[in-house]
């Protein structure tokens, strides 16, 4: 593995930030905020996707910024490896998708929804076998998609932000602070893995329904009541989700790291 520096990144981010932006200023000058969701206003996609692109170049500009200026560059994969990352990254996106769309507990209020699902746990694996970058984008993309062919079609940008964020905090602490590939202590290993965890998806608990309120606030136009009682109720609900998926992504990294390791499939990040 060689490693080297990005300005594409840089540049790429910077024109979807733009363009995203511009998007939303358009959205929010025309679109008129209702109780109920109004998708058939003609500013609404302009709202919605532009906050969706809008996210996707800050995180690009972002990184490409961090990678070109700093000391740290980007790993570069041999084909084969990269070939086995990205089919890894796939995967956990499927399951992201599946266990979030056929395995969720919804919970409809008036004003909006919420469930309890362990989407969130391959989110945090991808992150932990795969890196921040890698993990977290495949996470996030399976539960956007997940997000746009469900109820939850509304949610699906500020989704995609803060699953990339669950993985990039999960990435960091786990390969930046501790370093997990070069640990074989096992005691060591575990606790790693659960701050790691832990760290990602505690993120996930305080932002998630800050995100929801404003979202349903100033988006939506519900009044300010009914969105903090929301947001209480999606803190239980984020509360619940991400102490089973600390539980259930530590079991599972646990478990497929020797396995990885013995078929030549484990990413010495």
């Amino acid at each position: 593995m060689t490693i080297k520096k990005n300005k594409n990144e840089t540049i790429l981010g910077g024109i979807l930030s733009a363009g995203g932006l511009l998007s939303c200023i358009i959205g929010f000058v025309g679109y008129e905020p209702a109780e109920k969701i109004n998708s058939s206003d003609p500013y609404f996609p302009f709202l919605l996707w532009g906050s969706f692109v809008l996210l996707i170049g800050l995180v690009m500009l972002a990184n490409g910024i961090y990678h070109t200026v700093g000391k740290e560059s980007i790993p570069v994969y041999s084909s084969s490896e990269q070939i086995k990352r990205l089919a890894q990254a796939a995967l956990f996106a499927a399951l992201a998708y599946i266990m979030f769309t056929f395995f969720r507990v919804d919970i409809n209020l008036p004003g909006g929804s919420t469930s309890f699902h362990l989407g969130n746990t391959f989110v945090v694996l991808a992150a932990l076998l795969l890196g921040g970058s890698l993990g977290g984008t495949a996470g996030a993309l399976g539960l956007t998609l997940a997000d746009l062919t469900t109820i939850y079609v509304t949610s699906a940008p500020k989704t995609f932000f803060l699953k990339l964020c669950i993985g990039l905090i999960t990435g960091f602490v786990a390969h930046r602070l501790f370093h997990i590939t070069k640990i074989t202590d096992k005691k060591k290993l575990a606790v790693a893995v659960t701050v790691s965890s832990a760290a990602g998806l505690l993120f996930n608990v305080i932002a998630d329904p800050l995100a929801a309120y404003f979202y349903k606030r100033y988006l939506f136009g519900i009044p300010q009541d009914v969105s903090a009682a929301l947001a209480k109720i999606a803190t239980l609900t984020t509360g619940v989700n991400a102490g089973l998926s600390i539980v259930c992504a530590i079991a599972l990294y646990l478990a497929l790291r020797p396995v990885l390791i013995k078929a030549g499939l484990y990413s010495r990040i």
